[in-house]
């Protein structure tokens, strides 16, 4: 086992089970929808988080499989991947099948939780993006990385809109960013799908030979 797999061991699952907090959120929701009114909000900063979990997954290949083992490394991964779970816990309400007849509304939960679930989100791109300029004062790799105008205006974009959408006071300002990094997001999704396109895909591998 190399040293990427067995820190990966670790972090893959810490990440997974914010994805399955996630996912749990969400079906327990649906579980008890005849007492929920639904609205957008919360659904869309449920997709924003996910596919801020996912883009995380990806960043584990990028910036630790060339890492040596140590245990700061899983002490980092740690605080980022339980960063997610929070904001994964937080993201869908609680709900009971049991002695509960109480409606729920979505969006006053997304006003309610929005500071903590913006705000885990943000500090996990802050701790990843400290590490990058860290890195990249000891590595030419990491430092071609840094230097990237285009890196760095998404990452102002990001933080902007996700600090906006937890902290601004006017509601109208907070969805706004919302509906900014969740589209910034979805865009970064469709490069990716162009890139895997373009790459021809990949091949049906049988085991024949």
């Amino acid at each position: 086992m190399s040293a990427f797999e067995f820190f990966f061991s670790f972090y893959g699952l810490l990440l997974g089970l914010s994805v399955a907090e996630l996912v749990g959120g969400f079906a327990r929701v649906l579980h008890e929808r005849e007492r929920i009114r639904f609205g957008w909000l919360t659904p869309a900063l449920a997709l924003f988080v996910a596919i801020d979990i996912a883009t995380f997954w990806n960043q584990a290949w990028v910036i630790f499989r060339g890492a040596p083992f140590n245990t700061f490394l899983l002490v980092v991964s740690l605080a980022i991947a339980a960063t997610f779970y929070v904001a994964a816990s937080v993201t869908f309400p609680r709900v009971s099948a049991e002695g509960a007849h109480d409606r729920i509304d979505m969006d006053a939960h997304f006003w309610a939780h929005r500071k903590l679930v913006f705000g885990c989100i943000l500090a996990a791109n802050l701790i990843v993006a400290v590490m990058v300029v860290i890195l990249a004062q000891a590595d030419a790799g990491f430092a071609k990385i840094a230097s990237s105008v285009t890196l760095w205006t998404g990452v102002a974009i990001f933080v902007v809109g996700t600090a906006t959408a937890a902290f601004a006071p006017s509601r109208r300002v907070a969805v706004g960013a919302l509906a900014v990094v969740l589209i910034y997001s979805l865009w970064q999704m469709a490069r990716s799908a162009t890139a895997l396109a373009a790459s021809g895909g990949w091949s049906l591998v049988t085991g024949a030979g």
